[in-house]
């Protein structure tokens, strides 16, 4: 265990020691890491900040359902039936009188008295708890079951609309997530490529001595790995920065629609986990460089 630990001690210390022989192109390196950190991480969360943005304020989805000549009490029964699902939130009766007073109260008072009998059927209007397309489509189908309802309308294309757009921003960031982890890995293989070519003859002198490929490894990956999390870090301090730039900016817009809205960052378990796949980019591609240029010199 001493030795194993000692080993990883000597490791540790070596990488520290290109850390210092090269500060300038280190840091240089790490800012670029950290602006390929950022793009993602932003986009992801300004996302995050659409979607509650767009949930605070989009139009309730309704499902409307229109009676066939029943009685009040049948179609009162039908309401009553509804509420007691669990994805239903609310569930509003409108009878025929309620309606014919809702055209008076609207200026169609004399339309309305016009009329030898009362046209308008009863009506329900079903809140879900939940607007999604699946949930109102399938409320819906389960109201046109039955025999009593002529009618169910339900305007879903705007959600859909919006659930596509949220669709393609979510992709839009795996995207990005992979490009720019590819990315990522590439810039540490190449600093480690490079060190390599630097530290070539003293590294052909360690294997003439018997030092085995994982001894000769494991300094390059520690350095990877340091530098991908300090990329990371970077990228992490660059998304906070510039949400609190912009965070005075979007109060201001949500106070001119009467609204109070704050920019969210990256929770803890996301900043750790942004960390940990930076930490985890840099350490792949120390290893893909290193074990390439130790089988080319093998």
């Amino acid at each position: 265990m001493k030795a194993w630990l000692a080993h990883h001690l000597h490791s540790l210390k070596i990488a520290a020691e290109q850390f210092r022989a090269a500060p300038v192109a280190t840091l240089f390196t790490i800012l670029v890491i950290g602006v390929a950190v950022s793009l993602p991480a932003g986009l992801y969360v300004l996302l995050g900040n659409l979607e509650r943005a767009a949930g605070g304020v989009k139009p309730q989805a309704e499902v409307t359902a229109f009676f066939k000549e029943v009685d009040e009490a049948k179609a009162r029964a039908l309401a009553g039936s509804l509420k007691k699902h669990d994805d239903v939130a609310e569930v509003r009766f409108v009878s025929k009188s309620d309606g014919i007073k809702r055209l008076e109260s609207a200026g169609l008072a004399e339309v309305a008295a016009g009329l030898p009998e009362n046209p308008l059927p009863h009506t329900l209007i079903v809140t879900p708890r939940e607007a999604t397309p699946a949930i109102l489509e399938s409320l819906a189908a389960r109201i046109k079951d039955n025999p009593d309802v002529e009618r169910v309308l339900v305007d879903t294309d705007w959600i859909k609309r919006l659930a596509a757009l949220m669709q393609l921003g979510r992709d839009l960031v795996g995207m990005l997530i992979v490009v720019l982890g590819v990315a990522l890995a590439a810039i540490t293989a190449n600093t480690i490529r490079l060190q390599i070519y630097a530290q070539e003859d003293a590294i052909e002198v360690a294997r003439l001595i018997g030092a085995t490929d994982r001894f000769i490894r494991r300094p390059f990956l520690y350095f990877g790995g340091i530098q991908g999390l300090a990329g990371g870090l970077a990228g992490w301090a660059l998304v906070i920065a510039g949400g609190r730039l912009l965070e005075a900016s979007v109060a201001q817009v949500a106070a001119a629609y009467g609204s109070h809205f704050h920019l969210a960052g990256l929770s803890l378990p996301e900043s750790g986990l942004l960390l940990l796949l930076s930490t985890a980019l840099g350490w792949l591609g120390a290893y893909f460089a290193v074990g390439r240029a130790l089988r080319q010199g093998g």
